[in-house]
């Protein structure tokens, strides 16, 4: 799907759709309600946001203005944020998972004058920081009886319902309803629209400053990259709209093509709101897809007798035929015929447990599996993996819907150049872009720096890590390595996670954690082995493979050891741990392990947002752990 061309900045995007697209009367957002699902019209959304628009200018807020949100996905998050972009403001997201002290560091650092708040867990957190914030005037609570939070407090912001903002908003529309038109069109596509603080697994957050321009082209060259998402479509949002993938790949992406967003109401939730829901489109995570993938699996492989040898009859007819259509070829007749019954017998009950109307899935923010993605594509509902940094706006490289390379991120955008740098040297390998695909091409392996609309416009009041990041010629160092294969771009590691064993060896601890997260009992892989002379992990298992295998109960996971030493743990995992290690070169092998009784978290601060491994944290927390596995070595 195209864009209009006439479109430049975030708030027109949706006022598109109403124009060219949708009558305002047509459903754009639908929320659960208590016990039934409610559609939000078009007009419903605009009249909200321009309320709040009214309220905020009554208040002083002003173009440039930061306002911050903390708060989960749904209709709140949609009408403040089109109601602060249609007036020049700055959306400052926040995760709902950061601690206290990162919440304040950001509301600072951005000078926030407002924020949104969703629940009180949230409210809290934002109440014990507040007084340290001198930049925050109004505190919104978007939820009901929220005063007795506040009573006894001395607080130097403003408390105000979101109901109240928007009630009192709407007196004031009238007023304010050509101011706000003129700073709409007053708005430039150079204009920053949001800042989104990176994860930090290094160091203190930067607020990543997006443009209009950034977002818009970025929505363009989607569309037109995966050019079968239309306004037809129905798309179930359930990752956090703080982050880029989500703001960026669902609620804008829909903005700019006139689908439908359903917001899911919880992680716990979202297969009940699948079946009720039943998306055409949904963005993920790889770890929800492993989960869907080794239930059914499971569900397959354990029914016995002819069911299973049905299940594993389809599952290879289901390999044959996409493996026939991906090569350029026709499915014989015998094949499409046998296709069609093991959809029939599998592949649609599988299917219809996401709803049953699924055209394609789009996986992000982290390396999907190999097989896993085999497993949807033999099923016929492919994985579209994509690739992008919150420096990148989000997507700057997806797999094509007609064309699957397992193990890539696809074909880089329009209007966007990919190189891969070598990492000592500095030299160029190649630069690749979209017109000069080729789908037999290949490269050597290096640092991915990128070019092009999709580029942030720096950190935000930090020129020095801004210059560090984005070099005089205009290219953002990623701090990815990776290379092409077969014309699309494929991710091997992040540099920063590089492992030199004692060898001199480079290890990237990525494809080595996925090899053996191929194992139904392990749920978590974090290896382990800089300057050692071999490889060693920290393994969390499968809780439920645990427990169907040995009987445990849950208090089982609540005892005080945080490493599980019963010998028949270690062997069960260490038998699939010795059978995948043929898989890989011997310097890269698991020689020994732990078996972690949790996983590891985003509350112990083990894990980023996007759940990523915080490196330095882990290697600190456990080094007591991590020395056992070395004790002799240097013997």
């Amino acid at each position: 799907m195209n864009l209009n061309t006439e479109v430049t900045t975030v708030p027109e995007l949706l006022r598109n759709v109403v124009k060219n697209i949708h009558p305002d009367t047509h459903t754009f957002l639908i929320d659960k309600v208590k016990d039934s699902w409610q559609e939000i019209s078009y007009r419903e959304t605009l009249d909200n946001a321009d309320a709040i628009s009214a309220w905020f200018l009554n208040i002083g807020i002003k173009k440039g203005d930061r306002l911050g949100l903390l708060i989960d996905n749904g209709p709140d998050y949609i009408y403040y944020d089109q109601a602060l972009q249609q007036i020049g403001a700055v959306n400052t997201s926040i995760y709902p998972t950061l601690t206290e002290a990162e919440v304040e560091y950001i509301l600072n650092d951005s000078g926030s004058k407002t924020i949104l708040v969703g629940n009180p867990f949230l409210f809290r957190k934002v109440l014990k920081v507040a007084n340290n914030c001198p930049a925050l005037i109004r505190i919104i609570p978007a939820f009901d009886d929220f005063e007795k939070y506040t009573e006894n407090l001395n607080l130097t912001a403003g408390v105000v319902s979101f109901a109240e903002v928007i009630a009192e908003g709407k007196t004031l529309v009238d007023q304010y309803k050509l101011t706000i038109n003129i700073a709409r069109e007053a708005i430039l596509p150079s204009d920053l629209s949001c800042l989104i603080y990176t994860s930090g697994t290094t160091g203190t957050p930067k607020g990543v400053m997006l443009t209009h321009s950034n977002f818009v082209e970025t929505i363009r060259d989607a569309l037109e990259q995966i050019w079968n998402v239309d306004e037809n479509d129905l798309f179930l949002s359930f990752l956090p709209l703080s982050h880029v993938f989500e703001r960026c790949a669902t609620y804008y992406i829909c903005c700019g093509a006139g689908c439908k967003i359903a917001f899911a109401q919880s992680l716990e939730l979202l297969a009940k709101n699948l079946m009720e829901v039943k998306p055409t489109i949904m963005n993920c995570v790889p770890r929800l897809l492993e989960r869907i993938h080794d239930k059914a699996n499971k569900n397959g492989m354990s029914a016995g007798g002819v069911k299973t040898k049905i299940f594993t009859w389809a599952m290879e007819i289901g390999q044959k035929y996409r493996q026939a259509k991906e090569s350029g070829k026709k499915p014989g007749f015998i094949l499409a015929r046998e296709y069609k019954i093991a959809h029939k017998l599998v592949f649609s009950k599988i299917i219809e447990k996401t709803g049953g109307r699924l055209k394609f899935l789009i996986s992000g923010g982290g390396a999907l599996p190999r097989n896993v993605g085999e497993f949807f594509g033999n099923l016929g509902v492919p994985i579209l993996e994509g690739f992008g940094l919150t420096e990148t706006t989000g997507p700057m490289a997806v797999t094509e819907f007609e064309r699957q390379v397992y193990g890539t991120v696809g074909r880089i955008f329009k209007r966007t150049e990919t190189a891969i740098q070598n990492i000592e040297t500095g030299k160029i390998y190649t630069v690749q872009s979209y017109d000069t695909f080729d789908p037999n091409f290949e490269s050597e392996e290096g640092e991915i720096i990128i070019r092009g609309v999709c580029v942030m416009k720096g950190y935000w009041n930090k020129p020095e890590e801004t210059k560090a990041a984005i070099d005089a010629d205009g290219w953002f160092h990623t701090g990815d390595i990776g290379r092409f294969y077969k014309g699309y771009l494929q991710i091997t590691d992040r540099l920063k996670n590089m492992l030199v064993n004692a060898y001199g060896k480079n290890i990237y601890p990525t494809p080595v954690e996925n090899t053996y997260l191929k194992s139904p009992k392990i749920e978590q892989v974090f290896l382990v082995g800089d300057k050692r002379e071999y490889v060693t992990a920290i393994i969390v298992p499968s809780r439920e493979g645990l427990q169907e295998t040995f009987g445990l109960t849950e208090q089982y996971f609540d005892q005080p050891e945080q490493f599980i030493s019963d010998k028949q743990v270690t062997d069960w995992i260490g038998a699939d741990i010795k059978k995948l290690s043929n898989e890989l070169a011997k310097f890269e092998r698991i020689k020994n392990f732990k078996v972690k009784r949790n996983p590891f978290s985003m509350d112990e601060g083990e894990m980023t947002v996007t759940m990523k491994a915080k490196r330095k944290v882990i290697e600190n927390k456990y080094a007591g752990a991590i020395n056992e596995m070395y004790i002799g070595e240097e013997e």
